[in-house]
């Protein structure tokens, strides 16, 4: 059970289509790891043996009888409890939705288990998916996959742990500033947020303005590209998505070739204050990396105007035409934090948010001029490793020992303005601290240029070793 729960889908297909690894067999091993380790872990709203134990025997069944395989088929997959999933309850990580069971599938779960995907569990979120701390009154926190007294981040918390753990070799994720990327970096996982449009987003309130993204959760840059061919093309239901036609994705993801002729921005701090000294190590030492596979390294010099007013200007009156009549009728079984955040908005005009959303424009093409002449931008994806698990939304970090100031402008940065842009931006991990917790690059690129962001992604993953490595659980 231990070795099959450690193989990447990308070879569990293969040897599922070979008749080498039965799906049952399969999703036996991995419900059985989510049973040990959910009591240690706690990354799971909702676990359906039984759904995904016939699944597996129809998906099993249809191997015997020569059926055509999907992509994903008799592939065991958990969603966020953020996205749609019918006949399975999906609460929103909230008291309030606690037994809310979705009549349909969100699109991108659809296409998962389209493509062959087994659900076999709904992974937690904070309420809402409002902050990047897995924690809330209806499941408690989330643990760091590599050390219970860390966060696991967030909002994909859930998402990242269980692949951390091996429970699962696949999850879907969203990202709404940086919730794939930031537990998919402390957790040492690969987290990518792709461009607008290129996976359709069959639930967001605000189609046209949209700055949150449905994503995969993965352990290998092959995987991402798996699950990523699996969910994008185009829907009636997203407007970005209208005559996106998805490339080849696997083809892209092989770490074949090099970087030669690619010029590759960088920056160790995207305008931060504070770096921890050992994720400006790991930084540099990808950099080297990164020269080693043929590419020229040029320094952003240009700093990012500071987003976060802005950011939370779009974010936090979108949650307040969501969330205010929710608050007033029941708040008092709300998360603070989230109550506290949609507060802030009460002073905000339209004009307000339009004056956010021009910011949002002037950024989008600052980055388009840094694409006309570089391929990438890299940087850290957080400033520092997990943080205690008990750590407050409002409360300071520190780094390396030194308050820093408040978490969201200093913790992760880096993340933000690409949820405002759209750009593709994929965390991977590129080293440990000195108290064994995952580090990870942000690797940026051309606005839907995923493809060339996979290559960059797979050939660095091939040249480091940080892949052996498994949390001791």
């Amino acid at each position: 059970m231990t070795d099959l729960t450690r193989l990447p889908a990308s070879d569990l297909r293969e040897q599922i289509a070979a008749r080498k690894i039965s799906p049952v067999e399969l999703t036996d091993a991995v419900l059985a790891r989510a049973e040990k380790l959910q009591p240690v872990l706690n990354c799971f709203v909702t676990l359906v043996p039984d759904q995904a134990r016939a699944a597996a025997k129809a998906a099993e069944s249809a191997i015997m009888q020569g059926k055509p395989l999907g992509l994903l088929h008799g592939i065991p997959f958990a969603a966020k409890d953020l996205v749609n999933t019918a006949g399975v309850r999906t609460t929103f990580g909230s008291l309030l939705y606690e037994n809310n069971v979705p009549k349909e599938d969100a699109v991108c779960a659809a296409r998962v288990k389209a493509a062959g995907g087994i659900l076999f569990g709904k992974t937690t979120t904070p309420e809402f998916g409002h902050k990047s701390l897995t924690d809330g009154p209806l499941f408690g926190r989330t643990r760091n996959a590599w050390s219970a007294n860390h966060t696991s981040g967030g909002s994909s918390g859930g998402a990242a742990v269980a692949v951390a753990a091996g429970i699962g070799p696949i999850g879907i994720a969203t990202d709404g500033g940086g919730s794939t990327r930031i537990p998919a970096a402390i957790n040492g996982m690969v987290g990518l947020k792709q461009s607008n449009g290129v996976i359709p987003h069959s639930q967001v309130a605000d189609a046209f303005g949209n700055y949150t993204y449905v994503t995969p959760m993965t352990r290998t840059v092959m995987d991402t590209a798996l699950m990523l061919q699996a969910m994008a093309g185009p829907h009636p239901s997203d407007p970005w998505s209208i005559g996106i036609e998805p490339p080849d994705y696997l083809a892209a993801a092989r770490a074949e070739g090099d970087l030669k002729g690619r010029r590759i921005l960088y920056s160790a701090t995207l305008g931060n204050t504070m770096v921890a000294k050992d994720v400006r190590a790991a930084f540099e030492q990808s950099l080297v990396r990164l020269r080693e596979l043929g590419a020229e390294l040029v320094e952003l010099t240009e700093e990012l105007p500071d987003l976060s007013s802005a950011w939370k200007v779009i974010n936090h009156t979108t949650w307040k035409a969501r969330f205010d009549e929710m608050i007033k009728r029941d708040g008092n079984r709300m998360t603070p934090s989230l109550v506290r955040q949609v507060a802030e908005a009460a002073d905000w005009s339209g004009a307000d948010y339009q004056r956010a959303m021009f910011q949002r424009s002037e950024l989008f093409r600052m980055v388009q001029g840094w694409f006309e002449t570089a391929d990438f931008l890299v940087t850290p994806t957080v400033s520092r490793t997990a943080l205690p698990i008990d750590q407050d939304l409002f409360d300071p970090i520190t780094i390396d020992g030194v308050e820093a100031g408040e978490l969201r402008r200093n913790w992760f940065p880096y993340t933000m303005p690409f949820n405002i842009t759209g750009h593709p931006a994929l965390s991977i991990c590129n080293g440990y601290d000195s108290e064994g917790l995952p580090i990870a690059l942000q690797i940026v690129g051309r606005f839907r240029d995923e493809s060339s962001v996979l290559r960059a992604a797979a050939l660095y993953e091939a040249s480091e070793s940080w892949l052996d490595r498994w949390p001791d659980l």
